[in-house]
């Protein structure tokens, strides 16, 4: 197969997702852990911005406990209407719809952020989660954006 076809395979494979922005950088301790701030746009949600909270381990810490593919699962979530809504085609299931994700270790974990739209009370719920293959992670953190007065259906 050629590369060209290989990459069209495989993008609609992967779900699209938002990229995040590195915002800040807080060190924690004298090993380099650092809790990383980032910026997230909702791709399908004009004027919405997410920033999540996680801490990152350094080099030195794993190498001081030997536990190398070790991460903290839990992260903090804010969003807030950062500018006009318009929300696009979003999936209004109760499931929802991922909008961002990151790989946190080499095969068992990633950080998401997915997004439920709550019709009746018109207001987006954003949740951020770790996902692992060996066991589910219930560290978990939401945030909710209303659309009262925002001008978005």
């Amino acid at each position: 197969m050629k590369r060209p076809a290989l990459a069209a395979l495989l993008g609609l494979l992967i779900p699209l997702a938002a990229p995040a922005e590195e915002v800040g950088r807080i060190g924690v301790d004298w090993t380099g852990n650092d809790i990383i701030l980032e910026a997230v746009h909702d791709p399908k949600v004009k004027g919405v911005t997410c920033h999540i909270a996680y801490f990152d381990r350094s080099f030195l810490d794993r190498l001081s406990q030997g536990n190398w593919f070790e991460d903290p699962s839990n992260a903090s979530i804010a969003c807030r209407q950062t500018g006009p809504i318009e929300i696009g085609d979003i999936d209004r299931g109760k499931d929802g719809e991922e909008v961002f994700r990151e790989r946190r270790s080499i095969i068992l974990k990633s950080l998401r952020i997915k997004r439920v739209y709550d019709e009746a009370n018109r207001t987006l719920i954003y949740l951020v989660h770790a996902r692992e293959l060996t066991q589910g992670s219930a560290k978990m953190s939401i945030s909710t954006v209303p659309l009262f007065g925002s001008g978005a259906e």
